[in-house]
């Protein structure tokens, strides 16, 4: 399975921030030191044009050239740097390498991405620009240009948080379908209305958590059956497990692998491919965080095996 990294651009971030930078080379540390089924590779930066195809270009150009306002910054949740900016061009082109793998191989993913915050003209909550509304965008357009009809995307997002900026960007757009499940209580206050939003009380646990996604899973399946999607992306969180300090749900380890594993199956049983990001993870003990991760990733690449042998 291929996935794509981009941690080699670090943020200028002051002691004490919340913002986990570090996991995302320890990821790919694991991930070097227990070589198996995952291809690392490098991500390439995504182009101005490919931002365009979701943000404003006058957004875009603010990042890209300095010009976001002190207001903007703060709600971003990182102050402008160069490396800021090289950090979200190459974290977007890491989802849009995954998506086209995923469409030749099945399965495949990026290290980072799901920053599902992002507007179309503004960021938010550590999310700079939307690395799946761009993917998602960019993978429709290449469709339509060789002419294999209209693709419907679907977005599975199960990170702690709700993701509000996929949701306006998609909102009335029935080729992209949104589901989010995420803490009723937290961040963002305001959400956006998904086209299925499952909202989940403090301190649920692994069984109502399953019970919900399946419940979930079926109205999807149920709703698109007309016009199944041609890709999905699966925002695999590691925040809703009992360990992290943002997350407010108390999944266990075991309850999170066996989330993707569902999320994976029901893909690959229905021949829809898809792209993974690893989305939020704030553990008090990073290295739980990355466990995590190299439990969803490791799912992936059994998932992937089982798309080569036609299974």
């Amino acid at each position: 399975m291929q996935a794509f990294h981009s941690d080699a651009h670090l943020l200028d971030l002051p002691d004490g921030h919340r913002f986990p930078q570090a996991k995302y080379r320890l990821l790919r540390e694991r991930l070097e030191a227990e070589p198996g089924l995952i291809r690392l590779q490098p991500a390439v930066a995504a182009t101005p044009d490919e931002l365009a195809l979701v943000h404003a270009p006058a957004y875009v150009d603010a990042v890209r050239l300095g010009g976001l306002t002190p207001s903007q910054q703060r709600e971003i949740g990182f102050p402008w740097s160069l490396s800021m900016v090289e950090r979200s061009l190459h974290s977007v082109g890491a989802t849009l390498l995954a998506a086209r793998a995923a469409l030749t191989e099945g399965v495949a993913a990026n290290l980072a991405g799901g920053t599902h915050h992002a507007y179309a003209d503004n960021g938010s909550g550590f999310c700079v620009f939307n690395d799946v509304a761009v993917a998602a965008r960019l993978m429709q357009a290449d469709a339509a240009a060789r002419q294999r009809g209209r693709m419907r995307v679907l977005v599975i997002d199960l990170d702690v948080h709700q993701g509000n900026g996929t949701a306006a960007i998609f909102r009335d757009d029935d080729s992209v379908f949104t589901l989010s499940m995420h803490g009723e209580k937290n961040f963002p206050f305001r959400k956006e209305p998904s086209d299925l939003d499952v909202n989940l009380p403090d301190g649920c646990t692994d069984e109502p958590y399953l019970d919900a996604l399946d419940a979930a899973l079926q109205q999807v399946w149920s709703r698109l059956a007309a016009e199944p999607p041609g890709l999905a992306f699966y925002l695999a969180g590691a925040d809703p497990h009992e360990g992290d300090r943002l997350g407010r749900l108390k999944l266990s380890s075991a309850g999170l692998r066996e989330r993707d594993r569902r999320v994976l199956q029901a893909l690959r049983e229905r021949g829809i491919p898809v792209a993974l990001a690893m989305a939020g993870g704030y553990g008090h003990d990073l290295n739980i965080t990355v466990d995590l991760q190299v439990n969803t990733l490791s799912e992936a690449a059994h998932s992937w095996q089982l798309w080569q042998q036609g299974r």
